[in-house]
């Protein structure tokens, strides 16, 4: 007898294969029946006209102080996910010498908008080397699994101090030093190692990430240090600058050492074609016995502008400034009243001292649109604050300022960044559909202030599957399999992500019809009352992880099966 028989909903395994009517029986953690007239269970399930799918497995999320206070790792656990990797981008919490941990928060603060305060307050530091921080993080309960990555920044400045955190040139010595971390992590259970190569990613006192200038001779000696282990993935966070430079040093780790080299592949505005050369550079790779492997997104990083978001188009005017630390309800107030809307408007500040990649974002009213509901994250140039602000005869800047104002102040602008230089998301698409590249870069965890994109596994079939009216959609089964059994292995986890018996039974249970993203919204739950954006979601039915129903219709049930993945797993045979 089953302990758990989900009955009679469409079965889409994760394969890729057409979805079809069929039960599934579940003993334990494990799948061990798919099929008809499967036999009896303590319970049923009656999935009759639901998606039955694997649960989502998200490569990339920064969930590395989360993980000490929040067992479900919300908001991903909403979105269906029952497996994350975090640890990306070179950034995290070990290792770490004891009375330096304030000098990792900043740099996690700074490089992915967490706030401080909530790590300072929700870590508890009882580890100092990377096995120790599993080791601590394994001792939690959790809803969902997790599995993490040596950070390059931690380990740089442990071995070298200042001389690391400032990007001066490693010695023999301190690579050796680095290289023998990573083994170590990698041991350990770590599923691979992460590094950040752009200017982008700054600590809070502005200073680049620890790494970002690391020479060839450094990433490489650390990459052959994870092929003598044998397994895991080298994670990339670069701006390809120069772009055959970083692609050589990549190449030559993928075919050194055998192991995959993931680097995020992206349309920027500089340059939207660049997406198209690295797609051939990776073919030209793998043709060659290369493992480079293109990291996509499945929508375009969403910058969201609100008067409580971490920047906004008018957060530099003086007047702004006044009113900039009051509680929201007072300063909407404010911000209503007549004379001081007039003195923000009409008083601009001088940005000419500013970086432009900064001050382009803050007035790309082009680029900018008001994010309602339902959401619209691929929105047509005619909804853009621009277009709408010459039909009604406003400026662009008051019809923002207005659309802010909205909801009593709680109204969203969302500018899509790195994927919509064309105003739509045919490059995505073409990115999504290439054979070698894996889905990623949700930052589940990260970006508290200012980006909320953790419902991207959801976005998969609400947009892609089904509602997308402006280009082609894409079959709802080769995206359930790139967010589950493609994911899932190229992290070595092969004993998830498909619905086949001797697989974990990971399994969501979707009303796909109501499957519903909602607009995000500001909280401030987080450790030390510190606020993140967050996105409610409607229409999973039952979420299982290990064959325990963690969720079931948008509420937590209490089940804490998740755990820590140690290492490459294997499918398990049935007893």
């Amino acid at each position: 007898m089953f302990d758990l028989a989900i009955r009679n909903g469409t079965v889409i395994d994760g394969s890729g294969s057409i979805g079809k009517v069929c039960d599934v029986g579940i003993k334990g953690d494990r799948i061990v029946a798919v099929g008809t007239d499967i036999g009896e269970a303590r319970q049923d399930i009656d999935a009759d006209g639901l998606l039955v799918t694997p649960g989502w497995v998200d490569v990339h999320t920064h969930y590395d102080g989360q993980v000490t206070w929040d067992p479900m790792l919300t908001p991903s656990s909403w979105n269906g996910v029952t497996t994350v990797v975090m640890g990306n981008c070179g950034v995290g919490f070990a290792p770490v010498e004891t009375g330096k941990e304030d000098y990792l928060i900043q740099l996690m603060e700074g490089v992915e908008d967490i706030p401080g305060a909530a790590l300072a307050e929700g870590i508890q530091w009882k580890w100092e080397t990377f096995p120790e921080y599993m080791d601590a993080i394994e001792a939690l309960p959790h809803a969902i699994d997790f599995a993490t990555q040596v950070p390059h920044g931690a380990v740089r400045t442990y071995v070298m101090g200042k001389r690391g955190a400032n990007n001066e040139k490693a010695t023999e010595e301190d690579v050796t030093a680095m290289a023998a971390i990573v083994k170590e992590g990698l041991e350990a259970g770590a599923l691979g190692f992460s590094t950040t190569r752009t200017i982008l990613h700054r600590a809070k006192d502005g200073e680049l990430a620890p790494g970002t200038t690391a020479d060839r001779e450094e990433v490489i000696g650390i990459g052959r240090a994870m092929g003598e282990v044998g397994y895991g993935v080298f994670e990339v966070a670069s701006d390809l600058a120069p772009e055959e430079e970083e692609l050589s040093w990549m190449r030559q780790i993928g075919r050194e050492t055998g192991l995959p080299v993931t680097f995020a592949c992206l349309q920027n505005n500089e340059d939207s074609s660049q997406w198209k050369r690295l797609l051939a550079a990776v073919e030209e790779d793998r043709a060659a016995g290369g493992t480079l492997t293109p990291q996509v997104a499945q929508r375009p990083a969403g910058v969201l502008f609100s008067w409580e978001s971490s920047g906004h188009p008018f957060i530099l005017h003086a007047g702004y400034q006044t009113v900039a630390s009051l509680p929201l309800s007072e300063r909407v107030v404010a911000l209503n009243d007549p004379g001081l809307r007039r003195e923000i408007l009409d008083n601009p500040p001088d940005l000419s001292e500013l970086p432009e990649v900064f001050t382009r974002s803050l007035l790309a009213w082009n680029n900018m649109f008001s994010l309602g509901e339902p959401i619209d994250y691929e929105p047509g140039p005619e909804k853009s604050i621009l277009a709408r602000a010459e039909r009604q005869g406003v400026t662009p800047a008051e019809l923002a300022y207005d659309t802010m104002l909205e909801r009593s102040g709680k109204g969203i602008i969302y500018m899509p960044l790195l994927g919509y230089s064309d105003g739509d998301f045919e490059a995505l698409r073409e990115m999504m559909l290439h054979p070698n590249a894996i889905f990623g870069l949700s930052d589940g965890g990260a970006h508290c202030g200012l980006i909320c994109d953790a419902s991207m596994p959801s976005y998969l079939l609400t947009h892609w599957a089904r509602d997308r009216t402006r280009g082609a959609r894409i079959p709802i089964e080769k995206l359930v399999h790139n967010q589950t059994q493609r994911t899932a292995h190229f992290y070595g986890m092969r004993d998830r992500g498909l619905i086949a018996e001797g697989m974990k039974a990971d399994i969501n249970i979707i009303d796909f019809d109501k499957l519903t993203i909602h607009p995000p919204e500001m909280v401030y739950d987080l450790p030390a009352s510190a606020r993140r954006l967050v996105q409610k979601v409607d229409g999973y039915r039952y979420t299982l992880c290990s064959g325990e129903i963690i969720r079931q219709d948008s509420k937590d049930t209490g089940a804490m099966p998740g755990k820590l993945v140690r290492g490459p797993q294997s499918q398990s045979a049935i007893h």
